[in-house]
């Protein structure tokens, strides 16, 4: 049986995933040595932190569009390319201002990896094992911020921090070079791929049928109330994800009493479970699909229950007394909460045409990543005003039950007009 090459591009979008989170997740690991070589405040280490989303909200609009112009290829590719090289550049800066700078621009750079990665899938991938797919893809994301720790705190101990960056930044480029050698944009564009292949692939795909028609536009999508309150549901996943990225360790220490080298280790539990839950979120829809034929019906029958469970679990997170039951908690909620994860992806591929594909996808997703601005900042403020850590926590498990009333009532199949002669199509396959 001839392989298929398919899996090859898949292998290529997990690595990325993994160095997109090793890299982001560096600075946080060395933050207390950069603070104290560069004589940087909280304060200013603060906005350090919240300055990587203001350019890696906006590239996700702009990466997800260039992809549909340009070609996934490419815009990862450079991508990748471009924050190795502002990653890299952090170990040249020398106060608080060009910290701030390099942290911006390397928000750049890697704003375009989620929506391109997610039109590479869509190109590369029957509509059959795109969700799975894309948790595969994603599940490299979570297992990065774990890898972070030990790796990225390694190298500045034994090569100093500014050498660790550099490091990371290497196997970036890497990466790129094997990117731009194996991928291509569609799989008819590669001599590797048999025709076999590339038929399996095209079969069936509801948005290959959508972008043959030219009087769709992005903006009938960007509209639709069913990409806004997907969108909308994206956002709450994203502002308990950065919750927890960013107050859990703090909770885990003032709250808990944890020393910071306990707190190190047991914070990677949730991230390592959360990979697994990454990666079989996007299987089990497929499952679902499977069984019952119902293509939007295996989407909300993931996100609606896990959002759930994750807003009981992490509500809870705040109540109990012992650090023991907090992390088992969390580890509980980050799993269901990132079995959701490549659902809100599977969504927009399912529904909107390939052509718009990355415009969407990164409109989508830049806003779902104002959450990033927001949740550290209200979280902060929750924790100052009530002088505990429970509201935040039961604050985030609201936000979780909006996120899935909001898919479970309102999204809805996108049915357009009927001069598009398609409609009928569509509404049967994605019911």
């Amino acid at each position: 049986m001839r392989k298929k090459y398919r899996w090859f591009i898949l292998v290529l979008l997990f690595l990325a995933g993994v160095i997109n989170y090793l890299d982001r997740a560096a600075i946080s690991v060395v933050a207390p040595i950069i603070s104290k070589d560069l004589e940087i405040n909280a304060a200013e280490m603060g906005l350090i932190f919240s300055s990587f989303f203001i350019g890696y909200s906006l590239f996700n609009f702009v990466g997800g569009y260039s992809s549909d112009k340009l070609g996934p290829r490419r815009v990862m590719g450079y991508s990748m390319g471009i924050w190795s090289f502002f990653i890299a550049l952090t170990a040249g800066v020398w106060n608080f201002s060009s910290l701030l700078i390099a942290r911006t621009l390397f928000g750049f750079g890697e704003g375009p990896i989620s929506s391109t990665t997610s039109k590479t899938i869509n190109n590369w991938f029957p509509i059959k094992e795109r969700a799975g797919a894309l948790g595969i893809a994603y599940a490299g994301m979570p297992l990065g911020s774990a890898l972070a720790g030990p790796l990225v705190g390694l190298l500045a101990l034994h090569m100093g921090w500014r050498w660790s960056f550099v490091i990371i930044a290497f196997i970036g480029i890497i990466w790129a070079i094997f990117w731009f050698k194996i991928a291509r944009d569609t799989p008819r564009e590669h001599a590797s791929v048999s025709n076999e292949e590339c038929l399996e692939i095209e079969s069936g795909s509801i948005s290959n049928l959508l972008s043959e028609q030219k009087d769709v536009k992005m903006r009938t999508f960007l509209k639709h109330p069913t990409i806004l309150f997907t969108a909308l549901a994206f956002w709450t996943y994203n502002y308990i994800l950065y919750f927890f990225l960013t107050w859990f360790p703090s909770y885990l220490t003032e709250a808990k009493g944890l020393s910071i080298s306990e707190m190190s280790i047991v914070v990677m539990i949730p991230w390592i479970v959360g990979a697994l839950g990454q990666a079989l979120g996007g299987f089990f829809s497929n499952y679902i699909y499977m069984k019952t034929g119902k293509l939007l019906f295996s989407r909300k029958a993931i996100i609606v229950p896990c959002l759930l469970i994750t807003a009981i679990c992490i509500s809870l997170t705040g109540v109990v007394d012992t650090a023991t039951s907090s992390v088992a908690l969390m580890t509980f909620a980050i799993f269901a909460l990132y079995l959701t994860s490549s659902i809100y992806w599977a969504i927009i591929q399912d529904t909107v045409a390939s052509n718009n594909l990355g415009g969407v996808s990164g409109f989508t997703h830049l806003l779902a990543n104002t959450s990033g601005i927001v949740a550290p900042a209200l979280t902060g403020f929750i924790v100052q005003f009530t002088g505990d850590y429970t509201s935040a926590f039961i604050f985030a498990g609201i936000l979780a039950i909006i996120g899935s009333v909001a898919v479970g009532v309102f999204v809805k199949p996108i049915i357009l007009k009927k001069s598009l002669n398609i409609d009928v199509k569509i509404d049967k396959s994605i019911n």
